[in-house]
């Protein structure tokens, strides 16, 4: 009856959890700000009823997040983070209940399989070639794969004809024709194609789909593909703009750039959702809105729908979705934008002894403290400072990094975890090389400042800073 009544949370769980456009909400709340970008210009490339402002938008364009609109999103959200905490409650109930099978053959072998499957990083160049040793090729037929090989680019693009590579090295056309031939038939689907029409034929017909809708509109619709006309392809095509629409999807699923899969992992750039400066003695907290396009819904499309009997019901019927993904999308962002405004508010607020000297000031602070002053579930905030940066006078900080337990000093002043490890760190720094502060010494100094401290946190807070124990550190 336990394990009925787990199921039956489980599917209700699900059920409520999985709401595709809530979903979507909670994506767009824990995405960094760069994949943030990203993620917005290619629902703009899904979506043409949106299109993008070239300023900051004034009042009536922000006037489409409607406050009592935005109100009921709002209540939506929180009820969604709610239900996640309890997902994550009961996933947690049931990974207790399999902690006797995880040192199970099977699932040693599971683990080994996943170790085993990380990749070693290499260039595409090199993958291809080791492809290319798999085969049984005449010197010609090899010299002729190799050149092709040195001329895809790192997207997996061939960056040169077979004329002008028969012209160069003196091996017959035909001979690279049929190499090319081989190479694009090597993984990752897609490589060595001319451009981005071949690489996605190659794909479908990697995939078996070469006499499917999608092959089709690729084929013989690209450019309208590429300008999401879709209505005018339905009318080409003999089919809906529902039907245009599923096709487009799956298109976009495959990868316009497969040599991607092998480029090199790139730099880790911080960009700060939050900026914070001091002006004339008082914190001024802004959002970096600037990397976000900025979203309206298309005044043709909203024509289109006011109009009278001169567009079918399918057109308007798709419009009208679209429109009303268009809005959810705005609403999110908005939502987004304003929660991580309200919380950093509340960093502000709580850390400016952080803000005026530095980090050995920060005070302890919970992320149920500030979802209580917000207004929003705990989950809610946990979500939206993950990956979240702010720009403040001492540097540019995680928003996590500012939530930390801490100490009540003798005095009654609360002092976060940081701020006793800067303190460690800072007596070490200055510590007498010949005769280094052992942690008993670290407690003693630190009770005499106020600061009431076990010697086994010391010695933890000491290996976390990557300190060595004082025999260790001795210099003679």
């Amino acid at each position: 009856m336990a394990g009925q009544g787990m199921q039956q949370t489980q599917n209700l769980a699900l059920q409520q959890v999985l709401s595709p456009q809530l979903q979507q909400s909670l994506l767009i709340l824990q995405t960094p700000l760069l994949e943030l970008r990203n993620l917005v210009q290619q629902e703009m490339e899904t979506n043409p009823v949106l299109e993008e402002l070239p300023e900051e938008p004034g009042a009536d364009e922000r006037s489409e997040v409607e406050p009592s609109a935005d109100d009921n999103f709002k209540n939506e959200f929180e009820k969604l983070a709610s239900l996640d905490e309890e997902w994550r409650d009961y996933m947690a109930q049931s990974a207790s209940y399999l902690d006797g099978f995880r040192d199970s053959k099977e699932a040693q072998d599971k683990r080994q399989f996943v170790f085993d499957s990380i990749p070693v990083q290499e260039t595409l160049q090199q993958n291809l070639i080791g492809q290319l040793n798999q085969s049984v090729l005449s010197a010609s037929d090899r010299k002729a794969a190799e050149l092709i090989i040195g001329n895809i680019d790192d997207n997996g693009f061939l960056q040169s004809t077979p004329e002008e590579m028969a012209l160069n090295s003196g091996i017959p056309k035909e001979d690279f024709e049929k190499m090319l031939a081989l190479i694009q038939s090597f993984y990752p689907s897609g490589v060595g194609a001319r451009d981005l029409r071949e690489c996605l034929l190659i794909q479908l017909v990697r995939g078996g789909k070469e006499r499917s809708m999608e092959y089709k509109i690729v084929s013989e619709h690209m450019e309208d593909l590429g300008k999401r006309r879709f209505p005018e392809m339905a009318r080409r095509v003999g089919i809906s703009v529902e039907e245009v629409q599923k096709a487009a999807d799956n298109i976009a699923r495959l990868n316009p750039r497969p040599g991607q899969v092998f480029a090199a992992a790139p730099q880790n750039y911080v960009l700060p959702d939050v900026m914070v400066e001091k002006v004339d003695g008082e914190y001024q907290i802004s959002s970096n809105n600037e990397q976000i396009p900025h979203l309206r819904i298309s005044n043709l499309y909203k024509d289109i729908i006011a109009s009278g009997n001169t567009q079918s019901s399918d057109v308007k019927d798709y419009i009208r979705d679209k429109i009303r993904s268009g809005k959810f999308l705005i609403r999110s962002i908005h939502q987004r934008q304003q929660t991580i405004l309200n919380i950093a508010r509340q960093i502000v607020s709580r850390q400016r002894d952080f803000l005026e000297h530095g980090p050995s000031h920060l005070k302890p602070m919970t992320m149920g403290e500030v979802a209580d002053a917000v207004g929003v579930h705990e989950t809610t905030v946990s979500r939206a400072v993950s990956g979240k940066y702010m720009a403040t006078p001492q540097g540019i900080f995680e928003m996590k990094y500012f939530f930390t337990s801490g100490y009540q000093t003798a005095t009654g002043e609360s002092l976060s975890n940081t701020s006793v490890k800067e303190a460690i760190l800072d007596l070490v720094k200055h510590e007498n090389g010949s005769a280094p502060l052992s942690d008993h010494e670290i407690v003693e100094i630190l009770s005499e400042r106020g600061i009431p401290i076990a010697r086994r946190t010391v010695a933890k807070y000491r290996t976390e800073l990557n300190i060595l124990p004082s025999h260790m550190r001795r210099k003679y």
